[in-house]
């Protein structure tokens, strides 16, 4: 596969078999496993042979790494019970390797709107674990996250992403807590219109995100370029400080805001400008 080719219009599986080294890709839990939700089909919801998920063991640069990819186009990439116990459990199992001295690497390919609400608590438990599973993991090597598009990254799968030691977006790609159509929902059309595709993406998307200092890189939307990211952001190794664990640089920030003020790119910019972050 030519590595100009659009990373964006690949499968969960083909994302994760092009990021792996040539050959290498083994896929765990796969469609022929059959191991789908139980709970959709009496929803009258047509499952998935892998339920979305796609847990794919190899290497990376001749090293162990094991590549977890959500697929966006089934359910939104929502998150269930199977679909999350894969993603966690291939995180403990990492880790598990990392303490026995097998360097196991791991990329989370996240397109995901957060929890299956067909699953409700069963897809937060499962959310939950994968939280537990990153922040234990990301002791021993570094958790690249990499969010493409379209579907972007929100909900509790979001707090997955600002987890990671790194994070790769496209300018396509769009991750914050809430969607545009909850914040409608809730605050209103006049606070947040989930049609206007322009503002969204001047206050989720992936330009926007990196200029504020949530994400580490920025690439287009090309095959070589988010592989070249992913490899750089594994050879920096730990980072000295988790972005997560940078608290006293953020709460002061988002506690003096006037929420008041009708926030737009230019004001998130300003607010987390990168200057003034340590």
């Amino acid at each position: 596969m030519r590595d100009d080719l659009s990373f964006i219009e690949l499968s969960a599986r083909e994302r994760a078999r092009n990021l792996l080294d040539s050959g290498s890709f083994r896929e765990l839990l796969g469609p022929f496993e059959r191991i789908t939700s139980p709970w959709l089909e009496p929803q009258g919801i047509v499952t998935q042979a892998d339920d979305g998920m796609v847990v794919a063991k190899g290497t990376i640069d001749g090293k162990p790494a094991v590549v977890v990819a959500v697929e966006g186009a089934f359910q939104g990439g929502s998150m269930g019970e199977v679909s999350g116990a894969k993603m966690a459990a291939a995180l403990e199992l990492a880790a598990e390797d990392n303490r026995n001295g097998i360097a196991t690497q791991a990329v989370l390919l996240l397109e995901t709107g957060g929890v299956r609400l067909q699953e409700a608590n069963l897809g937060l438990a499962a959310i939950a674990d994968i939280h537990a599973a990153i922040v234990d993991l990301r002791r021993y090597t570094p958790v690249v996250g990499i969010i493409a598009g379209t579907v972007g990254c929100f909900g509790g799968m979001s707090i997955a992403a600002a987890l990671c030691s790194y994070l790769i977006v496209t300018r396509e790609a769009r991750l914050g807590l809430n969607g545009p159509q909850v914040i409608e929902q809730e605050a209103g059309i006049e606070e947040y219109d989930s049609r206007d595709r322009p503002f969204i993406w001047s206050m989720t998307g992936g330009d926007v995100r990196y200029r504020s200092g949530f994400v580490d890189e920025e690439v287009p939307d090309a095959l070589h370029a988010v592989k070249a990211a992913m490899t750089g952001c594994l050879q920096r190794g730990v980072p000295a400080q988790h972005r997560s664990d940078n608290y006293h640089y953020y709460l002061p920030k988002l506690s003096q805001f006037d929420t008041r003020q009708q926030a737009d790119s230019a004001v998130i910019a300003q607010l987390f400008a990168a200057e003034d972050r340590v």
